[in-house]
């Protein structure tokens, strides 16, 4: 599906009926990353509009030249949430560079956000972050991945087993072509986000001790802005938590929609 926001057409898929939940991807990939660690969270749990976008520069929608920085891509994200979700309450769910939009999100309309989710957030001061490490290496890459594509699994999974090399190929590979570096490159000169305040409904912080991107450390630091957070730092997950550890983020994501749901 594609709506046009301030000119610029941003292309989502949508999935089910129900309280609207906008899932926001992180930088090199698209929508698909998200469709794949959420919807089988959401397989047995009806009453939920999960509503999927590509971010600009990244799978169907381009970076429009206005576009210089994260305030302005979180404009466009509200842009749409406008005209999918109206005045509805609706949640938001965050990983990587789409959890530190999704906390911009939450700031600027804490009363419309029903709950906020962040998976692997990027943040502003990002520390300790350890060296990449595999933790488990059982995957045979040679036949099924580009050397390209080789590379980019070795360097984003700590967990390299026939499973997620699956998950690899099916919800990342297809989107890193189609990754506009130059747009991104112009966005992330001013990444930092104005507004990033506290947010005081239920919320979720999942990070990975293995990852090497933005580590985990940091992300402690956000518990004191969000009053109703539950952080977990979970073992054997380094970045690619959602395809590492996809037992615990359907029980961890399951519980934080249980708290959305009554508040």
């Amino acid at each position: 599906m594609e709506v046009e926001i301030s000119g610029v057409p941003v292309h989502f898929a949508e999935h089910g009926d129900g309280m609207p939940v906008l899932a926001l991807h992180g930088a090199g990939v698209d929508h698909r990353e998200m469709v794949g660690a959420l919807e089988p969270v959401f397989r047995d749990r009806p009453g939920y509009r999960r509503v999927y976008p590509d971010l600009p520069g990244m799978g169907r929608t381009p970076v429009a030249d206005r576009l210089r920085g994260s305030d302005d891509v979180l404009d466009l994200v509200l842009g749409l949430v406008d005209a999918v979700a109206g005045d509805q309450r609706f949640a938001v769910v965050g990983h990587s560079f789409g959890g530190y939009l999704a906390r911009g999100v939450a700031a600027r309309r804490p009363a419309q956000v029903a709950g906020l989710a962040l998976i692997c957030p990027l943040g502003e001061d990002a520390r300790d972050v350890p060296a990449h490490e595999v933790q488990h290496a059982s995957a045979d890459v040679a036949d099924a991945l580009s050397p390209a594509e080789q590379a980019q699994f070795r360097d984003y999974f700590v967990v390299q087993t026939p499973a997620t090399l699956e998950r690899f190929r099916e919800h990342v590979a297809p989107a890193l072509p189609l990754v506009d570096r130059d747009g991104l490159g112009r966005v992330f000169e001013q990444w930092r986000l104005s507004d990033t305040s506290a947010y005081p409904g239920p919320t979720l912080i999942l990070t990975g001790r293995q990852d090497a991107t933005v580590g985990y450390a940091g992300a402690w630091e956000l518990v004191e802005r969000y009053p109703h957070a539950t952080y977990a730092v979970l073992d054997r997950a380094g970045h690619a938590l959602p395809h590492e550890q996809t037992g615990l983020l359907a029980a961890l994501i399951g519980e934080w929609l249980d708290r959305v749901t009554i508040c």
